[in-house]
């Protein structure tokens, strides 16, 4: 069976109504006051963009066209689709449970949907081998995927709960090998970047040694750091003050979890109340497996003592301060920077 990819936004804006709603929606604009019931090809789609705007190019008229109509026609009931999530290092599994459903009365850029039952919310990309994770790095919103065997790799994933086995563990020891799909779509180099460096990191810096990364990009912001000593940590990984001594301010208390699931809301309040046990002013919890929505839900409570960093900003805060970074660190993780074409040439 084919295994889909549906991107919920280009920022990833429509996530939390395809996670919470559990459905998948197609949400080009000028489709949303129309059922598409009456569509029977590509090319009935392609007349009905041509029709809203003349002035768009029959290129880009073309893609939208062909992904509108694999999500309407192509998708079948009990096919598997991918939802990346965005900025978070993981990406959602879930089967198909309905056709096409056309709702005119629901709101805006939410009318066209699928049924979904989510198998996974949030499986880490480092589970998966290079080339199925390269396939989900299309620019596309909507498209087949085209890896070897995606259905069967996946449902492995997905039923190990994101823990990688030994095959795939030992197929991600190359940072740059070839991950051809035999599919002509267009695909994001950053992300592919991102992977890679992803997957370098936690095959060097697995477990507890995630904290040496984390202490190291702290000191290349300016921070003298303190390593807790291993099994009497009481809830403290890392204490972090500028200065030459570490006697500045703020003073950070920070948590690291280099665990592949994500972190709940009792390590946050844990990370808060051992806050005020240290005497820090703010704290940094650091996930590499993520963060559960409800940590997702009390973040900007916290906005002014907490910070949290998931894999793709650890990854951010590691590129921002590569350059100061110890020299161990960099031999370790040989990084250099390269400049692409941002998006795709209509």
């Amino acid at each position: 069976m084919a295994v889909w990819l549906a991107r919920a936004g280009k920022d990833g804006e429509h996530e939390e109504r395809f996670m919470s709603e559990n459905r998948i929606f197609c949400n080009w604009n000028r489709i949303q006051d129309l059922d598409l019931k009456t569509v029977k090809t590509a090319e009935d789609i392609k007349m009905i963009l041509r029709n809203y705007n003349p002035q768009d190019p029959e290129r880009r008229i073309g893609n939208w066209a062909s992904q509108i109509y694999a999500f309407v026609a192509n998708m079948q009931i009990g096919e598997l689709v991918v939802v990346p999530r965005h900025g978070k290092g993981s990406v959602a599994i879930g089967e198909i449970t309905s056709a096409h459903q056309y709702d005119a009365k629901g709101p805006e850029m939410y009318r066209h949907f699928r049924t979904v039952r989510w198998l996974n919310q949030s499986l880490p990309r480092t589970a998966f081998e290079p080339d199925l994770l390269h396939s989900f790095s299309g620019l596309m919103s909507i498209y087949q995927i085209h890896a070897e065997d995606p259905e069967k790799r996946i449902k492995t994933v997905v039923g190990s709960g994101g823990r990688a086995s030994k095959e795939t563990a030992d197929a991600k020891t190359g940072e740059g090998e070839d991950v051809a799909t035999g599919s002509d779509e267009i695909y994001d180099l950053e992300q592919d970047g991102y992977d890679q460096i992803a997957r370098m990191i936690i095959r060097k810096y697995k477990g507890d040694r995630m904290e040496l990364l984390v202490a190291a990009i702290l000191k290349a912001q300016g921070y003298l750091t303190f390593q807790s000593p291993r099994g009497r940590d009481k809830g403290v990984d890392l204490l972090a003050a500028p200065g030459p001594l570490g006697f500045g301010h703020p003073r950070i208390c920070v948590q690291v979890k280099a665990t592949e699931g994500p972190v709940d809301r009792p390590t946050l309040d844990q990370l808060i109340g051992t806050m005020h046990n240290v005497g820090a002013e703010q704290g940094l919890l650091v996930s590499w497996g993520g963060f559960t929505a409800a940590v997702d839900g009390v973040v900007a409570q916290h906005f002014f003592k907490v910070r949290v960093w998931n894999q793709r900003r650890l990854i951010e805060e590691l590129l921002a301060s590569y350059a100061k970074l110890d020299e161990e660190i960099r031999a370790e993780l040989p990084l250099k920077q390269i400049w692409a074409i941002a998006g795709v040439e209509e």
